[in-house]
């Protein structure tokens, strides 16, 4: 059951889980006391936004949760019920092959667009690769937990997921809406295997997205399903980008159509093992989605149909928790670090091969939570880095990778633990050095005396922990909670290794309740939950993330004051593995990835809007640093790309591009929207 856990905790950060929003300080005044350092440039802005949430829940995409929303008249948006892929009820549409999945074959070398590609037989059920697969439900909870953590090792070997008992629910979270802790002990699968035969057609599913309901039209939406392979490699494959497919109206030549191909080969990775004729049953996960129009995801179509839905909005890394979360502090990827703060050399056998090994299709050489996680993307005869690299090439784009930097692709933890010692031990070899010389917005934030703060739910107990050790059944058992590969800040020595900075900066939930109610609240605020309201799949519900967010908005609002000069934006780490089936636009080597929402929830943002503004996590940076008149973090970050010019005709495609937006476009600053 340990090692188990050790596989979810590596895969999703159970091992820690929560991360954030992006808020803004104090109470709109510029001389206010407020959390997180010096505040004296706090109300020196270009916009009236004082504070800037970012609530951060996890692995959902655009069209996985808003399939079918049908804006207000007057607004447009694309999903798949606007390009006729599926009809209002989930049923496929006129133009479903649009979406339509293929079987390949890769042998010998990495792919990121195989040849000979021929579509899935629609309906034809299947165990093997070269059919569509029965989608699995990983780790969801078979039945309601009935305890939290082994009585004798403390480990959280039960959890996170459906919990028997409201008061085991208390036990979980403190972050919930008082009527919504409920929700907590509802949703377990009740199956007695992994095959999710709770989806309708399940032995028998179309080649395309497909409705997340029962056999007898029931959503599933409050439930735990299963969860996509997410890794970096992976999402590449499964866009299928092609220069010659390029086109004016997706000039990046993705299609999106090896999702379930990926699913069935290779997954997770091999983890560092031998290829034995056998290959992974997650089966056909990533075509699943919710419909709103049916009721599903409510309290985000409330959000949607008030304020601003943004349907341009991407997940900048393909593949995980880890180096999206980073985007939000770095607006770039982390790098292997000498303790000099060089670049430098991680072990061989944490090098990413892609390679598929002989004998397989498709199943990568060295990849996985015991296998490779970084490239040196500057060099193109690396495993897997060369037709990255000649693709953008192609297209135009500098994959923008510093010389001799080993980038770390997938999850790996911290060096630093909650106190600010060093732990080696925290997950064997799997950790990532100090980060020395890469600087965040912290620290540009810090500099020009703007307050800022980071609320993870949990942290008060992680903070006081001892290190994870070799063994994760030594770590406290609330700490676990406590997402710390979402955490940008514990990664960097400048916040790390300074008392005065993890105090000032690195907070508990609690401690942003208590600064909404107080007036206290900083500039610039990152939130995240916990792994039971984060909304990951097969640990969480996508509700639980909605009533986490439903507590912080109303919490917002119910102060007239702050509620002027405030902006939450409720967005997802990354799309988790699921299918989109929207433009995605490379920037460098790292991605642009699948779209993931966004919800922009102001006096600013206009009701019922939907923005099309190309955009990504490091836009969020340069919001704050155009809204607090901020220096860029460096040459390289993608904090310098162009604000994105758009035409009418294709508004989803910047026209100078590789181009991403500051989020300004998705207010008007001229007058305060609807409030309903």
């Amino acid at each position: 059951m340990l090692a188990e856990l050790n596989r979810r905790l590596r895969d999703r950060a159970v091992v820690t889980a929560a991360i954030l929003a992006i808020v803004g300080g104090g109470t709109g005044a510029a001389d206010a006391d407020s959390i997180g350092g010096n505040n004296r440039n706090d109300g020196r802005t270009e916009s009236p936004i004082k504070h800037v949430i970012v609530i951060m829940g996890e692995n959902r995409t655009f069209d996985h949760l808003f399939a079918t929303y049908q804006p207000r008249n007057g607004q447009q948006v694309a999903n798949l019920l606007s390009k006729g892929i599926i009809n209002i009820d989930g049923s496929p549409g006129p133009n479903y092959g649009l979406a339509a999945q293929n079987y390949a074959t890769v042998a010998g070398a990495f792919s990121i667009s195989p040849s000979g590609k021929i579509p899935y037989p629609s309906g034809s059920g299947g165990t093997t690769i070269d059919r569509l697969n029965i989608p699995s439900t990983s780790y969801a909870p078979r039945v309601p937990y009935t305890n939290l953590y082994d009585p004798v090792t403390g480990a959280a070997v039960n959890g996170p997921g459906a919990v028997a008992t409201l008061a085991l629910a208390h036990e979980a979270t403190s972050d919930l809406r008082k009527q919504d802790y409920d929700l907590l002990t509802t949703g377990a699968t009740g199956l007695p295997s992994k095959a999710d035969t709770r989806i309708k057609n399940a032995a028998n599913l179309p080649n395309g997205p497909y409705p997340l309901v029962r056999s007898t039209g029931e959503s599933l939406y409050d439930t735990y399903g299963g969860s996509p392979v997410h890794r970096f490699y992976q999402m590449w494959q499964q866009l299928d980008c092609d220069a010659a497919k390029a086109t004016t109206r997706n000039p990046s030549g993705c299609q999106a159509d090896l999702f379930p191909f990926v699913e069935q080969t290779v997954s997770s990775g091999s983890n560092g093992g031998v290829f034995a004729g056998t290959y992974p049953a997650e089966g056909n996960i990533a075509l699943g989605f919710y419909n709103v129009a049916k009721g599903d995801v409510p309290y985000f179509t409330e959000l949607a149909t008030k304020y601003t839905l943004n349907d341009n909005y991407h997940q900048p890394v393909m593949g995980g928790t880890f180096a999206n979360q980073m985007m939000f502090g770095y607006a770039g990827a982390l790098y292997f670090e000498d303790p000099d703060g060089a670049p430098g050399t991680p072990p061989a056998n944490q090098i990413e091969n892609p390679n598929p090994q002989a004998g397989s299709n498709n199943f990568y050489t060295q990849d996985g939570y015991s296998g490779g996680s970084y490239s040196k993307c500057s060099d193109p005869t690396q495993p897997g880095v060369g037709p990255v690299v000649t693709y953008l090439t192609a297209i135009g784009v500098n994959p923008n990778c510093a010389p001799n930097a080993y980038y770390l692709l997938n999850n790996y933890v911290p060096a630093f633990i909650g106190n600010g010692n060093t732990d080696p031990t925290n997950n064997g070899p799997f950790t990532l050095p100090p980060v020395l010389s890469q600087r965040h917005i912290g620290d540009v934030l810090t500099a020009n005396s703007v307050s800022w703060a980071y609320f993870g739910e949990r942290w008060n107990d992680f903070k006081t922990a001892p290190g994870l050790g070799a063994n994760f059944g030594t770590i406290d058992p609330p700490a676990y909670l406590y997402c710390n590969i979402c955490n940008p800040f514990l990664y960097s020595a400048s916040t790390m290794t300074n008392p005065a900075e993890r105090t000032a900066h690195l907070k508990d939930t609690a401690d942003l309740y208590d600064a909404i109610e107080a007036g206290t609240l900083p500039a610039v605020s990152w939130v995240k939950p916990s792994t039971f309201n984060d909304g990951h799949p097969a640990s969480s519900k996508v509700d639980l993330l909605e009533s986490f967010s439903h507590k912080i908005i109303d919490m917002v609002r119910s102060h007239e004051d702050l509620w002027e000069s405030t902006a939450i934006l409720v967005t997802v780490d990354e799309g988790g593995g699921y299918y989109d089936s929207g433009y995605v636009q490379p920037v460098d080597f790292f991605g642009d990835g699948t779209r993931i929402p966004l919800i922009v929830v102001s006096k600013y943002s206009e009701g019922g809007r939907v923005s099309h503004e190309y955009s990504d996590h490091a836009s969020i940076i340069k919001f704050i640093e155009r809204n607090w008149g901020l220096p860029k973090l460096s040459t390289r970050s993608r904090d310098n790309l162009q604000n994105p010019i758009q035409s009418a005709a294709n508004p989803y495609v910047p026209m100078n591009r590789p181009a991403i937006g500051d989020l300004f476009g998705n207010f008007d600053f001229n007058h305060k929207g609807d409030d309903q």
